[in-house]
Protein backbone atom coordinates (compact mmCIF):
# COMPACT_ATOMS: atom_id res chain seq x y z
CA UNK A 1 0.00 0.00 0.00
CA UNK A 2 1.18 3.49 -0.83
CA UNK A 3 1.92 5.84 2.04
CA UNK A 4 -0.45 8.75 2.37
CA UNK A 5 0.74 12.06 0.94
CA UNK A 6 0.24 15.29 2.89
CA UNK A 7 -2.37 17.62 1.41
CA UNK A 8 -1.86 20.23 0.21
CA UNK A 9 1.81 19.83 -0.75
CA UNK A 10 4.02 19.90 -3.83
CA UNK A 11 4.49 16.14 -3.40
CA UNK A 12 0.71 15.62 -3.52
CA UNK A 13 0.45 17.71 -6.70
CA UNK A 14 3.34 15.82 -8.32
CA UNK A 15 1.41 12.59 -7.73
CA UNK A 16 -1.77 14.25 -9.03
CA UNK A 17 -0.01 15.36 -12.23
CA UNK A 18 1.42 11.88 -12.75
CA UNK A 19 -2.00 10.26 -12.34
CA UNK A 20 -3.74 12.81 -14.58
CA UNK A 21 -1.14 12.26 -17.30
CA UNK A 22 -1.63 8.48 -17.04
CA UNK A 23 -5.43 8.75 -17.24
CA UNK A 24 -6.98 7.71 -20.54
CA UNK A 25 -10.31 9.15 -19.38
CA UNK A 26 -8.85 12.61 -18.78
CA UNK A 27 -6.80 12.44 -21.97
CA UNK A 28 -10.12 12.17 -23.82
CA UNK A 29 -12.31 14.48 -21.71
CA UNK A 30 -9.63 17.18 -21.47
CA UNK A 31 -8.66 17.07 -25.16
CA UNK A 32 -8.70 20.62 -26.49
CA UNK A 33 -8.64 22.26 -23.05
CA UNK A 34 -6.13 25.10 -23.04
CA UNK A 35 -5.67 25.01 -26.81
CA UNK A 36 -5.81 28.64 -28.05
CA UNK A 37 -6.58 29.88 -24.52
CA UNK A 38 -4.88 29.80 -21.12
CA UNK A 39 -6.32 26.72 -19.42
CA UNK A 40 -3.99 26.80 -16.43
CA UNK A 41 -5.46 26.93 -12.93
CA UNK A 42 -4.47 28.15 -9.54
CA UNK A 43 -6.21 26.23 -6.78
CA UNK A 44 -6.64 28.42 -3.72
CA UNK A 45 -6.98 26.64 -0.38
CA UNK A 46 -8.35 29.33 1.90
CA UNK A 47 -7.47 29.28 5.57
CA UNK A 48 -10.26 27.99 7.79
CA UNK A 49 -10.53 26.35 11.19
CA UNK A 50 -8.24 23.54 9.92
CA UNK A 51 -5.73 25.27 7.64
CA UNK A 52 -3.74 28.03 9.37
CA UNK A 53 -2.89 30.07 6.25
CA UNK A 54 -4.12 30.29 2.68
CA UNK A 55 -2.09 28.24 0.16
CA UNK A 56 -1.89 28.52 -3.65
CA UNK A 57 -1.02 25.76 -6.11
CA UNK A 58 -0.54 26.20 -9.86
CA UNK A 59 -1.76 23.39 -12.12
CA UNK A 60 -0.91 23.71 -15.80
CA UNK A 61 -3.62 22.00 -17.85
CA UNK A 62 -3.28 21.66 -21.62
CA UNK A 63 -4.97 19.37 -24.13
CA UNK A 64 -5.73 16.45 -21.83
CA UNK A 65 -2.68 16.58 -19.59
CA UNK A 66 -0.82 18.41 -16.84
CA UNK A 67 2.19 20.45 -17.95
CA UNK A 68 3.42 21.58 -14.52
CA UNK A 69 2.45 21.93 -10.85
CA UNK A 70 4.00 24.00 -8.09
CA UNK A 71 3.14 26.05 -5.05
CA UNK A 72 3.09 29.84 -5.40
CA UNK A 73 3.15 32.49 -2.70
CA UNK A 74 0.35 34.54 -4.26
CA UNK A 75 -1.76 34.75 -7.41
CA UNK A 76 0.53 37.26 -9.11
CA UNK A 77 3.26 34.60 -9.34
CA UNK A 78 1.25 32.44 -11.73
CA UNK A 79 -0.02 33.19 -15.21
CA UNK A 80 -3.25 31.22 -15.01
CA UNK A 81 -6.47 31.64 -16.97
CA UNK A 82 -8.56 30.29 -14.10
CA UNK A 83 -8.60 30.49 -10.32
CA UNK A 84 -10.65 28.07 -8.24
CA UNK A 85 -10.92 29.00 -4.58
CA UNK A 86 -12.60 27.52 -1.58
CA UNK A 87 -12.13 26.80 2.09
CA UNK A 88 -9.67 24.02 2.87
CA UNK A 89 -12.44 21.91 4.45
CA UNK A 90 -14.48 22.18 1.24
CA UNK A 91 -11.50 21.00 -0.82
CA UNK A 92 -11.32 17.96 1.46
CA UNK A 93 -15.03 17.32 0.80
CA UNK A 94 -14.35 17.63 -2.95
CA UNK A 95 -11.41 15.19 -2.81
CA UNK A 96 -13.45 12.76 -0.70
CA UNK A 97 -16.37 12.85 -3.18
CA UNK A 98 -18.78 14.60 -0.79
CA UNK A 99 -19.08 17.58 -3.18
CA UNK A 100 -19.05 17.31 -6.97
CA UNK A 101 -16.74 19.61 -8.94
CA UNK A 102 -19.48 21.20 -11.05
CA UNK A 103 -22.00 21.25 -8.18
CA UNK A 104 -19.41 22.95 -5.99
CA UNK A 105 -18.91 25.72 -8.55
CA UNK A 106 -22.59 26.14 -9.37
CA UNK A 107 -23.67 26.26 -5.71
CA UNK A 108 -21.03 28.79 -4.70
CA UNK A 109 -19.07 26.46 -2.42
CA UNK A 110 -16.14 27.15 -4.76
CA UNK A 111 -15.57 30.46 -6.50
CA UNK A 112 -14.34 30.33 -10.09
CA UNK A 113 -12.50 33.21 -11.71
CA UNK A 114 -12.32 32.68 -15.45
CA UNK A 115 -14.62 31.70 -18.29
CA UNK A 116 -17.40 29.63 -16.67
CA UNK A 117 -18.87 28.87 -20.10
CA UNK A 118 -15.57 27.27 -21.13
CA UNK A 119 -15.52 25.20 -17.93
CA UNK A 120 -19.10 24.05 -18.60
CA UNK A 121 -18.00 22.77 -22.04
CA UNK A 122 -15.57 20.50 -20.19
CA UNK A 123 -17.70 19.25 -17.31
CA UNK A 124 -16.58 15.65 -17.81
CA UNK A 125 -12.96 16.77 -17.59
CA UNK A 126 -13.72 18.46 -14.25
CA UNK A 127 -15.35 15.25 -13.01
CA UNK A 128 -12.38 13.18 -14.17
CA UNK A 129 -9.89 15.49 -12.44
CA UNK A 130 -11.87 15.23 -9.22
CA UNK A 131 -12.08 11.44 -9.50
CA UNK A 132 -8.31 11.25 -9.98
CA UNK A 133 -7.70 13.44 -6.92
CA UNK A 134 -9.97 11.22 -4.83
CA UNK A 135 -7.86 8.14 -5.65
CA UNK A 136 -4.63 9.55 -4.18
CA UNK A 137 -3.87 8.19 -0.69
CA UNK A 138 -4.07 11.47 1.19
CA UNK A 139 -3.19 12.67 4.65
CA UNK A 140 -5.21 15.78 5.47
CA UNK A 141 -2.58 16.94 7.92
CA UNK A 142 -4.49 20.07 8.91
Amino acid sequence: MTDEIDFPSEEWFEEYAHRVNESEDYSESGAGWGVDFNGDFVYVYEADDRLPETRYFFVGLHDGGVTDTYEVEDLEEADAGFVLRGAYSDWIDLNEGDIGAVDGMMSGVFELEGDMQKVMQYTQAAVDLTDIASEIPTNYKY
